[in-house]
């Protein structure tokens, strides 16, 4: 008997590891893939080969196949500074249940990412509700949906393109079943056109040449600036100013020309800006220049030189997700945790400081939504050791739809440096909130 209940229990185990390992798979096996990186009209349906690992308890060995998809965008025609609002959709995970038990109803959440190009590039962190029919005995998986947020940061044509994705299923155990892109990047799937803000600084600066002796006087074009104005055109040397400097109006179409004489040595770059000062939104430039210097060494001796060559405003995070603790059905309260810490690099070298702000998505779950406005954020920022400049912190409250500064430093003479940020995160989780999980898409942009 006791042999006999064992066999059993085996049997039944086969049968619900089959299940699970099922459960967790929603893709692959089908047609040839479109070649990667193919142009595709907008918001059209792709094809893309993939590569997906399942859950180790499923036994069941990687599976190489086609996934068909398609993006979609709420603005196909945004403006510099707008929040676009991003769904993609796996509308045919070719893959079926390859087991004669069903699987129940809403056991699978999916989790991916979109890769932009063209004007911008990075990536949208998208995610899905838990929710899915059920899938019957040898049946096919159905089509999922998964939504996520970005900020237009550069105007042009901005292309969309399904990446990875993960498949997490919680059917008896917590699984994930990870797929990737076979040959990134996946075909172009949707495209969007930015244009930039109105009242955006369009200024623009060009150079005849790039270098040149001391005393050569070099032509700089101005364009886009306010019509018959005075604006100043000056040499760079790293922040400050030198007196290689001159004075001109601009034509009716905001347009100038000016033969300005670069004398110092030290020159690295001219800038041109209206009003009395320095001012990076009625101003342009620098655009870079070398002054060679042409005095003939003394005998017998080697003249050395260097040079300091300016870098770029960016951020990396530590991580992607961010699981808050769990509340109690019926009590509610404060779902807590802490954002991913973000390290800022400012190696530009100039007078601008930077801003990084966040907005953030409904955390949408089986129980409909719990608001943006009710998550929190508490920000901290350090600053390293040597850096010119000094982060502050954002202040502490609702983060929302609309966004909230997480930290910042100011202009000055001379910026720069390394920074992390950190934030303590609340999510405020009425009462009587439906049981279930419940996902929100913090967007970060540096500016």
């Amino acid at each position: 008997m006791a042999l006999d209940r064992s066999r059993a229990a085996a049997r039944r185990r086969r049968r619900w590891t089959a299940a699970l390992g099922a459960g967790a798979l929603a893709l692959t096996a089908g047609a040839l893939a479109a070649p990667a990186g193919a142009l595709t009209p907008a918001s059209a349906p792709v094809e893309f080969a993939t590569h997906c690992v399942p859950p180790p308890i499923a036994g069941i060995p990687p599976i190489d196949g086609t996934t068909t998809a398609q993006i979609t965008v709420d603005n196909t025609a945004p403006k510099v500074g707008d929040t676009v609002t991003v769904t993609y959709t796996v509308t045919r995970p070719a893959a079926s249940n390859p087991v004669d038990l069903a699987l129940p109803a809403d056991i699978m959440t999916p989790s991916g990412k979109v890769t932009l190009g063209g004007a911008q590039s990075g990536s949208v962190t998208v995610t899905g509700p838990k929710k899915n029919p059920p899938v019957p005995g040898k049946g096919s998986f159905p089509p999922f949906s998964m939504t996520g947020t970005f900020t237009v940061t550069a105007p042009g044509a901005i292309t969309l393109a399904p990446g990875d994705y993960n498949i997490h299923t919680s059917y008896l155990m917590e699984l994930d079943t990870p797929c990737t892109v076979t040959d990134p990047p996946a075909p172009v799937s949707e495209t969007v056109t930015a244009t930039a803000q109105p009242g955006a600084n369009e200024r623009a600066l060009q150079l005849d040449s790039a270098s040149g002796a001391p005393g050569v006087r070099v032509t700089v074009s101005g364009s886009t600036f306010t019509p018959l104005t005075e604006v100043t055109v000056v040499g760079r040397a790293g922040a400050a100013e030198t007196a290689d400097r001159m004075t001109v109006t601009t034509d009716s179409e905001g347009g100038f020309v000016a033969r300005l004489k670069i004398n110092d040595k030290a020159t690295t770059g001219v800038v041109a800006y209206e009003g009395a000062a320095w001012d990076p939104d009625k101003g342009a430039g620098p655009v870079a220049y070398t002054v060679v210097d042409d005095t003939p060494t003394p005998p017998n001796s080697q003249k050395i030189t260097a040079s300091v060559i300016a870098g770029e405003l960016s951020m990396t995070q530590a991580g992607d997700a961010v699981q808050l603790s769990a509340v109690d059905f019926g009590q509610g309260g404060a779902a807590t945790g802490a954002l991913r810490t973000v390290t800022v690099k400012d190696f530009r070298g100039g007078p601008a400081g930077w801003s990084l702000t966040g907005k953030v998505t409904d955390f949408t779950g089986p129980g409909g939504a719990i608001g943006a406005g009710k998550l929190s954020w508490t920000p901290a920022c350090t600053t390293k050791a040597g850096s010119p400049s000094t982060c502050v912190p954002g202040s502490s409250g609702p983060v929302g739809t609309t966004g909230a500064t997480l930290a910042s430093t100011p202009n000055g003479t001379l910026t720069g440096g390394e920074f992390t940020v950190d934030a303590g995160l609340s999510l405020d989780v009425p009462a009587f909130t439906a049981p279930g999980a419940y996902a929100g898409v913090l967007t970060l942009t540096l500016s």
